[in-house]
């Protein structure tokens, strides 16, 4: 009597011998789908290197000399590299990304301070009308930034807040303020409310309960919600152009436009400065990608 083991090994050489005996046309289903998850693997190796190439390329182009920025064909590594560009941004966009920074925090600041409330009254408290407000917020997030610009423009001339850092910080918080709020709302609403009663039955207020139990369980989403937000702000030059244009503090991405000039643009010293300014973005990302995961899936399950 033969074992399992013994049937199996003698029906796998079997397949072995058949496989030789057609000239390796039969293939097993493991190599097929071994080939189509190279080829697949490869497929994403490619877009990945194509996405990437700008990324690159901006490098490139910041540690070419002047002189070289014509050459056809163009160089595609930087076999003779000048630092003249970072020196150039170094010199003189640091007050600019010293700007973006705090534009950057207090349009975080402000974004949570409107939002987690707002987000804890929609998902817990449910006033009236949160169902008409949730389509205004879904609403408000399809309007255009140059149609928000124009609006803030007019606004701004008459209460005095042109060209000043407060009034970009307020522009920059109505792009995230709605999408913090829905998030907030997604979040909250699947924290179980056996965890509210439990805070009520022990004294606490609507405000002590959001204060020690709803904000520490929102964590990934708060995260997520201050590293768009920061990102929004950080990156934003639709606002600045039209709301900061002729102020002495000017964010990073007036500051690169700056470089453009009508007769010669310093295409080095613009990708060494879009370089620069792209560091604290990357570090964030990389910092936050787990807690960005959490948070933007959070409320899609509801347990």
């Amino acid at each position: 009597m033969k074992t399992a083991r013994e049937r199996r090994r003698l029906e796998e050489e079997r397949r072995e011998r058949s496989d030789q005996s057609d000239g390796g046309r039969r293939r097993h289903p493991g190599d097929r789908a071994a080939e189509r998850s190279k080829a697949m693997s490869m497929l994403g190796v490619v877009l990945v290197a194509v996405m990437l190439f700008p990324v690159y390329w901006m490098f490139n182009v910041s540690l070419t000399k002047t002189g070289d920025m014509r050459a056809d064909p163009p160089h595609w590594f930087p076999w003779n590299p000048t630092f003249e560009g970072y020196t150039a941004a170094l010199g003189q966009q640091l007050p600019a990304l010293a700007t973006s920074l705090f534009i950057g925090l207090g349009t975080v600041a402000l974004t949570l301070v409107v939002a987690l409330p707002a987000g804890y009254s929609l998902a817990k408290l449910r006033p009236r009308g949160a169902r008409g407000l949730d389509f205004v917020l879904l609403v408000a997030q399809m309007i255009p930034a140059v149609v928000m610009a124009m609006g803030f423009y007019t606004i701004y001339i008459k209460l005095g807040m042109l060209n000043t850092v407060g009034g970009l910080i307020v522009a920059d918080s109505t792009l995230a303020v709605p999408f913090a709020v829905l998030l907030f709302r997604a979040f909250m609403a699947s924290i179980p409310r056996e965890l509210m009663a439990a805070a009520q039955i022990d004294g606490a207020s609507t405000w002590r309960t959001f204060q020690s139990i709803i904000l520490p369980l929102s964590r990934n989403s708060v995260i997520t919600v201050s590293l768009f937000s920061f990102l929004w702000a950080w990156s934003d030059f639709i606002f600045a152009s039209t709301l900061n244009r002729n102020s002495d503090t000017i964010p990073i991405t007036l500051g690169i436009y700056r470089y453009i000039g009508n007769n010669t643009t310093q295409w080095n010293s613009i990708m060494a400065t879009a370089v620069i300014a792209s560091i604290p973005a990357a570090f964030l990302l990389v910092l936050a990608q787990r807690y960005i995961a959490a948070g933007v899936t959070a409320g899609a399950v509801k347990d």
